[in-house]
């Protein structure tokens, strides 16, 4: 057994305050996450073309923001106030959930809530390659990425209770996902410490300048935009549990089965990638993505929701957290904020095609289509990443 040493070895004050900050917010917003699709659909009885018109609106919001967020902090060299500010918006944005009685208003609270993510997302990724040496760069990322998903873990369970105790009274889950995020703020205004960034020479000015980033970056960029293409929001994963027969209490333990396996391997996916190179890491994940989009595409029978759920988690710990620790690798320090928030920016406006791309296959082609489409993207994606990464 790995000692307490041996676990936080690499992993400062503000790595630790950050992960516990992600830790409660995620218990939050994944109290909502997989309830919100269902309540859309079902309680405020929108098409699924809407599901896919939200979510694709609010990821895109999210990413240009993470573009100006990184570029600001870069240039203020600042990075505790976007993220304490970010984090409040999103803790602000749970309460119009609970006032929700159209899908407008889900919209308006679902753009909030991510619009707070664009502002902290990027300064925060930063800070945390900031605050660690190089050498345990992807363990710091996979040990935010593992109390991240924790938290993803303990929300849905809570979410399942409350609505059983308050006999499927969602807004009232919705009014109680506030108390966890307004901690979270809490934590992050009190023990988080700014960390200096390197100096740059006067006159020297940030821009969004290409030319600036290294070959790696920029190839990894593309092909992160194409994958990105194929893969819409998680919110189809869960309208297709719930289409093959899974209640409501059912498709919230499928996605807490994903979240088991993407804590639980998070951290040790950043550690493997501190020891090999990362891009086999990542192509990894891309490859098990298509498995797994393949699978909710192709099999009909409720039982392989469980599985595919269980394997989705380890292309989400082979990527996210493996892919950020890639990006602060291949940048200079005092642009991390900058090169984080151009690949957040890029990837969610593909994203946000993905989501309505998905909306109109499932609507007009077949509910098979979104996942099948999302699977020849990853295919493509992985090969062009083994042969163009080097």
């Amino acid at each position: 057994m790995p000692t307490k040493q041996s676990i936080f070895k690499g992993l400062n004050k503000n790595i630790i305050v950050l992960s516990i900050v992600s830790f409660f917010t995620d218990i939050s917003s994944e109290m909502l996450y997989p309830i919100i699709p269902i309540f859309l659909t079902s309680v405020l009885g929108a098409p699924m073309s809407i599901l896919g018109l939200i979510e694709g609106i609010a990821e895109a919001a999210a990413s240009i923001l993470k573009a100006f967020s990184g570029w600001f902090s870069d240039k203020l060299q600042k990075r505790k106030a976007f993220v304490v500010g970010g984090y409040f918006l999103s803790s602000m944005g749970k309460l119009f959930f609970f006032m929700a009685y159209a899908w407008p208003m889900v919209l308006f609270a679902r753009l909030i809530d991510r619009i707070g993510k664009g502002v902290r997302t990027s300064p925060r990724d930063a800070m945390i390659a900031d605050s660690c040496d190089a050498q345990y760069r992807g363990k710091a990322f996979g040990f935010h990425r593992a109390a991240d998903t924790l938290g993803a873990c303990l929300g849905p369970l809570l979410a399942l209770w409350l609505i059983y105790a308050m006999k499927e009274n969602l807004r009232i889950v919705f009014f109680i996902a506030f108390i966890p995020a307004i901690i979270a703020v809490g934590l992050l205004i009190f023990f988080l410490a700014e960390v200096p960034i390197l100096e740059r020479a006067n006159g020297v000015k940030l821009n969004f300048d290409l030319k600036k980033f290294s070959p790696a970056f920029k190839r990894f960029l593309i092909i992160s935009a194409i994958f990105s293409i194929g893969n819409s929001s998680d919110a189809f994963l869960i309208m297709r549990a719930k289409d093959l027969g899974l209640s409501t209490a059912m498709v919230i333990l499928a996605y807490v089965v994903y979240n088991v396996s993407y804590s639980g391997l998070s951290l040790p996916a950043g550690i493997l990638s501190d020891r090999i190179p990362r891009k086999f890491v990542i192509a990894s994940g891309y490859a098990i993505f298509a498995l797994v989009y393949f699978g909710f595409g192709i099999f009909a029978n409720s039982l392989a929701i469980w599985p595919l759920f269980f394997i989705y988690g380890f292309y989400m710990a082979m990527t996210d957290g493996v892919g950020k620790a890639f990006i602060t690798d291949t940048v200079d320090k005092e642009l991390r904020g900058t090169a984080l928030g151009i690949y957040y920016c890029l990837t969610g406006l593909a994203a946000f095609a993905a989501s309505l791309i998905a909306g109109l296959l499932w609507t007009h082609v077949g509910v098979w289509a979104p996942f099948v489409y999302g699977a020849v993207m990853a295919v493509f994606s992985c090969a062009a990443f083994i042969v163009l990464i080097r």
